[in-house]
């Protein structure tokens, strides 16, 4: 691949494995009480669900820009996996199953991130701190 078409490709990657985190956490904030409710009947205190809301919607912005972008994606696949483990470990279930894989599949998104970094069209690279 040449170098330029995986420059945007990095960076098309790292809006793309974003979007789900920003969407996800504008959702919680418009569904509130509902989330906290759903978190609460699988044991985790609905207290959880501001700094949740913060690492989706902050973490997804960072990762889309490339801003701290390997502790953000470390953060991300570490809340990813927690939440495949916490929400979706019935495997009776065929969507739990899907939901629980794709949780994993998009950890294994976010540590190729981390291992090789943002890029070059990033706010990293250009402040020198890949």
């Amino acid at each position: 691949m040449s170098p330029n078409l995986s420059r945007y490709a990095e960076l098309i990657g790292r809006i793309f494995i974003a979007i789900i985190f920003l969407l996800s956490g504008f959702n919680k904030i418009g569904g509130f009480a509902g989330t906290q409710a759903y978190m609460e009947s699988m044991g985790v205190p609905g207290m959880l669900l501001p700094p949740v809301i913060l690492l989706e919607i902050g973490g997804a912005l960072a990762i889309a820009v490339g801003w701290y972008t390997r502790w953000f994606a470390l953060a991300l696949a570490g809340f990813s996996v927690a939440a495949a483990l916490l929400f979706h470990l019935d495997f009776n279930d065929k969507v739990q199953t899907i939901m629980f894989l794709k949780n994993i599949a998009i950890a294994g998104g976010f540590l190729v991130i981390f291992a090789h970094g943002p890029g070059d069209l990033s706010l990293d690279r250009r402040l020198g701190r890949d």
